[in-house]
């Protein structure tokens, strides 16, 4: 079941849209207090956020804008307002979708649907061991445990898993990374290496990634 977040500041709206998430299958989470609104959504987990623009005390553009530096959870910006600008400004601030009130439920749930069915459809899933690695959510998951993973550390472990077994030099994970638009040096990548490690480590998973020395790494 996905769980929404609704940020929506007007109770009437806000319990509205609570039924229609519940009765069509998800899970939803309502933020009521707007003392600390981006600290509060942080404070949750799930699948996408729908948030007014028009907030107490904030403007919902601003707290998306600072969001999009913390998450890459979708976000449905939900407003009274009709002007283009507020369209250009919420997509340009990372909003995936933007829809106007009075919002048409089918065509609210439509887009939820759709914005799920892309991340479904665009994400990588591999495997090591009994490991599932979500390539595009930085995410290793094991039973019931999750870890989080940079994107630097995801890109360095899944060229080691694409390649297990054999070796990978510190050539060809630069190359790698700078593939990917993260220009790091030779110190950048032996610190992410460093952290990802312990990370493997603290998640159960020792002496997963083998130095061989002027040679470079191997995932075992």
């Amino acid at each position: 079941m996905k769980t929404i977040m609704v940020v929506e500041d007007e109770k009437t709206i806000r319990d509205e849209l609570k039924a229609l998430l519940e009765t069509s299958g998800y899970k939803a989470i309502l933020l009521e207090k707007f003392d600390n609104t981006l600290e509060n959504i942080l404070n949750n987990k799930f699948d996408l956020l729908l948030l007014d623009i028009n907030l107490p005390n904030v403007n919902g553009e601003l707290i998306l804008r600072e969001f999009r530096k913390k998450s890459n959870i979708p976000v449905i910006m939900v407003t009274s307002r009709v002007k283009e600008t507020d369209e250009v400004l919420s997509m340009s601030y990372g909003a995936d979708d933007y829809i106007t009130k009075p919002y048409n439920p089918t065509i609210l749930l439509l887009r939820i649907a759709n914005i799920f069915k892309r991340m479904e459809n665009n994400t990588s899933t591999s495997y090591y061991d009994d490991v599932k690695v979500y390539q595009n959510k930085g995410l290793l998951v094991k039973d019931d445990k999750e870890l989080d993973l940079t994107k630097n550390e995801m890109i360095i472990f899944s060229c080691l898993l694409s390649n297990r077994g054999n070796i990978v030099t510190r050539d060809e994970l630069m190359t790698e990374l700078w593939n990917n638009e993260e220009y790091v040096n030779e110190n950048a990548l032996t610190v992410n290496i460093s952290r990802l490690r312990a990370k493997l480590e603290e998640f159960g998973i020792e002496n997963a990634i083998e130095t061989r020395k002027g040679q470079g790494y191997k995932l075992l």
